[in-house]
């Protein structure tokens, strides 16, 4: 088995760079940053680590292999070519999902039907078999091809790593929970500071800034399709486990508040925090953002207020907005952060934002608008 491996942690538009940031941050030097996509070197021991740890990334990938095919025969090739029986026990289910863009092999289900028939012959030279049962553990499969590239991997996450485990019940429009905590890290908040959600709906943003605030690994609390791989020691995922563990603050203080208008949803916000451990960090309220004020001093407000894209909700979405803009001009050494698709927010809200950034919330194109307040002074620095 070999030492180093490729991995790849694929992100949403616009996240890339915080994934990478994310991976330095566990260690992890050696990246490329492409369009949804980190590329980095590491050990075995990072599969259970990152699936772990990182926060705003969709899913950890272990690349097996790059090749170019323009046809058939060299995507049957170049995959048999790969050293698949290092990875795949003989009684794996590995099927095989695939995508193409900009490449020649444009038929994904033939390119799927032809990775999996390379696969298995490579398999059969390997293991000195005719059948192969497939009722082992899950090996998920994907050749991606890009501009006739393809890239061959095993997904190791199972479940997309935005699936935390805390959040049971649904509620209408939910933010996922990947680009919540990706809004947290492109904020200027930390835990000295208050923050508060105006439209927390079921509590996505407050859990997972609560989560940050106390380092607490997201994905503690779930399980992984390579947890059930022979070739990754139990003991690594142990070890990564009491890493996460030992690294929880938990004498750290939060002020967290999450308010919304609709007492249901606050219901399931609440019950999503005890899931996740951090309830009696979250001050859950039910408020309108007119009834919105704080003596607090250089505090955040990070949200993902309605956006109107029905023409029957538009009106009362820009009334919000309006709303929205009279409450913070008494928050004026506050810094605002606010995702939406309307395109008129700024006028809107009447005040330029700093910062746009393009984001996507599911299918939808937002911009995330950063209004930043004054820097805190630092301790014992006294403000005139």
């Amino acid at each position: 088995m070999q030492k180093e491996i490729e991995l790849i942690a694929t992100a949403g538009f616009g996240l890339e760079a915080i994934v990478a940031r994310e991976i330095k941050g566990l260690g992890y030097d050696d990246i490329t940053v492409e369009n949804g996509k980190v590329t980095f070197k590491a050990d075995l021991a990072a599969i259970p680590r990152l699936n772990l740890w990182l926060r705003c990334a969709d899913r950890l990938l272990l690349k097996i292999g790059e090749f170019e095919a323009r046809s058939f025969e060299e995507l049957f090739q170049g995959t048999r070519a790969l050293p698949w029986a290092d990875w795949i026990p003989r009684d794996a289910n590995f099927p095989v999902e695939g995508k193409s863009v900009q490449s020649q092999l444009f038929s994904v289900s033939d390119c799927q039907a032809i990775v999996k028939k390379a696969i298995v012959e490579k398999m059969k030279e390997e293991y000195h078999l005719q059948w192969f049962p497939e009722n082992g553990s899950r090996y998920t499969i994907e050749v991606a091809l890009l501009k006739d590239i393809a890239t061959l991997t095993i997904d190791t996450s199972g479940a997309g790593l935005h699936k935390r485990g805390y959040r049971k019940l649904s509620a209408p429009a939910p933010l996922k929970e990947t680009l919540a905590a990706a809004l947290i890290e492109l904020s200027y908040w930390d835990s000295e500071r208050i923050l508060i959600d105006p439209f927390c709906g079921s509590g996505t943003i407050p859990i997972e800034a609560a989560m940050i605030g106390l380092n607490m690994a997201p994905g503690i609390n779930r399980q992984f399709a390579a947890e059930k791989w022979p070739v990754i020691s139990s003991r690594l995922w142990s070890a990564a486990r009491d890493e996460a563990r030992e690294l929880i603050k938990r004498d750290q203080k939060l002020r967290i508040r999450g308010t919304d208008i609709d007492q249901e949803v606050l219901s399931l916000a609440r019950y999503h925090a005890r899931q996740a451990g951090v309830a009696e960090h979250i001050h859950f309220q039910q408020a309108p953002i007119v009834n919105l004020r704080s003596s607090d001093k250089y505090g955040c407000i990070i949200c993902n207020p309605p956006y109107g894209q029905r023409l029957e909700d538009k009106i009362s979405v820009e009334k919000i907005y309006r709303e929205m803009g009279e409450v913070i001009k008494d928050l004026d050494s506050w810094s605002i952060y606010v995702l939406t698709a309307h395109q008129k927010f700024e006028n809107l809200l009447g005040r330029p934002a700093d910062r746009r950034r393009k984001l996507y919330n599911g299918r939808i194109q937002c911009n995330y608008y950063q209004f930043y307040g004054p820097r805190p002074p630092r301790r014992g620095e006294i403000n005139i």
